[in-house]
């Protein structure tokens, strides 16, 4: 198990939150993924971090069916730009890559924004290539302080 997969857990237990670790190997696709975690593709979530300004970056929880939608974000945040930082600034903020993010355990904790179309059992990113944490939705929320609004669409 990973530093990285280590400290996600770890965060996951300290939170209180019931879960359940699944390992894989390699996935190239949601549908593999998701068959993999023994889920639907729209109960695995991404941990996208976005940017603000270089001194701000927020978590955005997305269902793996859907996308951000950037207006509605922007809209939520009251600001009239975002941005995807760089895979190194990512690493930087979150101590994890690009494909592992998770709200768990990050080295910077940041603001979590969840979308509002997710709901009961999601699988998340254990912060280690091939690791998921499946939990509560709501449970998960809570313990994250998240603002659940309504900030993705349909993926195209």
């Amino acid at each position: 198990m990973s530093d990285q997969s280590t400290r996600a857990i770890a965060a996951a237990e300290a939170l209180g939150l019931e879960h359940t670790v699944t390992r894989h190997g390699p996935v190239t696709s949601l549908a593999q993924a998701a068959d993999a975690r023994g889920v639907e593709p729209h109960q695995i979530v991404k941990t996208m971090v976005v940017r603000l300004n270089d001194d701000d970056h927020r978590f955005v929880l997305v269902p793996g069916d859907r996308e951000i939608a950037w207006p509605k974000l922007r809209a939520l945040l009251g600001v009239s730009r975002i941005s995807m930082p760089s895979a190194e600034t990512a690493y930087d903020v979150t101590g994890y890559v690009r494909g592992t993010i998770t709200p768990l355990g990050s080295r910077t904790p940041l603001p979590v924004i969840a979308d509002a179309s997710i709901e009961g059992p999601i699988s998340i990113g254990g912060g280690g290539h091939g690791v998921a944490i499946t939990v509560d939705a709501a449970a998960f929320a809570v313990a994250l302080g998240a603002t659940v609004a309504d900030v993705t669409e349909p993926s195209t």
